[in-house]
């Protein structure tokens, strides 16, 4: 019998560590500087939500070969195998527009998409309204034809997610955009002039943002892809001086660093750095990692392998070394053309959603701790709540020992208790000779697990301190 995996193992702790965040005042106003932008306090639920979910889905959603930057790659980069897909599957004169039609989303269902949502155990999600192809979601004025109102679904893609999100789940709606268009000729031409001219962005780029959050009132809104412009280019700090100021959201919205080159991992609001982006230890800044189940696209693939896909083991890894060094953890799916989540990925949020239901207490709402990981036992992970004078240790590997070393909690017996989440039992423990204790785990059948799936355990909580 294998052992079992992917536990959480909760400890509690007297500690003294700062207050979380407080709610965002209506009454700051933000000049359209960086230093006055970057100084905005982070609304308080990202940090306390800890996961979301990121959808892409867009006309790559049609080809589904290869990647979500299939246009680029076939008609820019001419990478052989782009090229022999199309040679091999369409009429010569195919072009990419002609994939708009295709991109039918026949069975989409925003409902049914909301309920997978929810039992994801996920705290928000992220749809792409626009990538860099240009197609919007939505039926935007300054995207006349390319978009799903007037092409392909002939449907508001955007507005049945929102809704549909907010009357059946409590998540917080979110919606990517990406700044730039590959192929968009005003965008072009003001590259050319090296960006002297702001034709694109005053016509095309800000009029849409404007209009998606007045219009959808997104809490996450998830810039990308500068096209190598500076923000200067973008207006972007003029822009956010207005969603902080003036927005709807204005009180609620959180945004990422993607706002100009050079503005990554420096300006904005939660920090993303780069795509996948997980550093392994705490940050003085809020962080994002956002990676996808498909570790090579983050659009559907009709060409992807079961190899390809993250396991559940390897997806909560990623939950909880993400969590905790202080980051959310935004993980992606891609859906068809026709709008299903295909089954691979509807398993993984299903039993993402089983993990969080016996460990999410050790997730949510919790913060980093004066330790990150073990120094003892590798792959142990640790999270606070020092409100309620707990600490959290997840351990990714089941000792076949039975016994798990810890090094760096500080016990005080007959005054620390140590429990199984899920299991709700008192746990023997006993300190080892310099630092840390010993537990002894609970010996359990695979049907005597807390999460009853057999594959994915967790820990418990106590209510007595340690002592420092």
């Amino acid at each position: 019998m294998r052992s079992p995996k992917l536990p959480g193992l909760v400890l509690s702790l007297l500690l003294l560590l700062l207050p979380p965040p407080g709610p965002v005042g209506g009454a700051a106003r933000f000049d359209p500087t960086w230093e006055s932008l970057d100084a905005r306090q982070l609304p308080a639920w990202f940090d306390q939500a800890k996961f979301g979910i990121f959808i892409h889905w867009g006309v790559f959603s049609v080809p589904s070969f290869g990647s979500e930057w299939f246009w680029w790659y076939w008609q820019k980069e001419k990478l052989p195998s782009y090229v022999d897909f199309m040679k091999n599957n369409y009429p010569p004169d195919f072009t990419y527009a002609d994939f708009g039609p295709l991109f039918t989303a026949k069975f989409f269902d925003a409902n049914q998409w909301a309920d997978i949502l929810q039992a994801s155990g996920a705290k928000y999600v992220v749809l792409t309204s626009k990538h860099h192809e240009g197609f919007t979601l939505w039926g935007s004025e300054r995207s006349w034809n390319w978009n799903a109102v007037d092409e392909g679904p002939k449907r508001d893609i955007v507005k049945e997610l929102a809704v549909a999100v907010r009357t059946r789940t409590d998540l917080r709606f979110g919606l990517y955009y990406s700044l730039f268009e590959w192929f968009h000729p005003l965008f072009l031409e003001d590259e050319s002039s090296s960006f002297q001219k702001q034709q694109y962005p005053l016509s095309k780029m800000l009029p849409e943002l404007y209009e998606l959050v007045n219009q959808y009132q997104p809490e996450v809104l998830w810039s990308d892809g500068d096209g190598g412009a500076p923000d200067t280019y973008w207006n972007s700090t003029v822009f956010l001086a207005w969603l902080y100021n003036e927005s709807p959201v204005r009180d609620t919205v959180v945004t990422n660093d993607r706002w100009g080159a050079g503005s990554i991992c420096k300006h904005g609001g939660y920090y993303t750095c780069s795509d996948r982006y997980n550093p392994g230890h705490l940050l003085p800044h809020k962080w994002e990692n956002c990676m996808t189940i498909d570790q090579f696209s983050w659009g559907y693939r009709r060409n992807g392998g079961i190899s390809d896909y993250l396991t559940i083991e390897e997806l909560v890894k990623q939950l909880v070394e993400t969590v905790s060094c202080g980051g959310n953890l935004l993980m992606n799916i891609g859906p068809t053309k026709d709008g299903t989540i295909s089954a691979i990925f509807e398993e993984r949020l299903r039993q993402m959603g089983t993990w969080l239901k016996v460990n999410g207490e050790a997730i949510y709402d919790t913060h980093a701790w004066r330790s990150q990981n073990d120094t003892v036992t590798p792959d142990v992970w640790y999270t606070s709540k020092p409100k309620n004078k707990l600490v959290y240790a997840m351990f990714l590997k089941w000792p076949t020992s039975g016994q798990l070393f810890l090094g760096q909690p500080k016990a005080t017996l007959g005054a620390t208790e140590v429990e199984l989440l899920g299991h709700g039992q008192p746990l023997q423990w006993t300190p080892l000779e310099q630092n840390g204790i010993m537990v002894e785990l609970p010996q359990l059948t695979v049907h005597q697990m807390p999460w009853n799936t057999g594959l994915i355990p967790g820990l418990g909580r106590s209510h007595v301190p340690w002592s420092n």
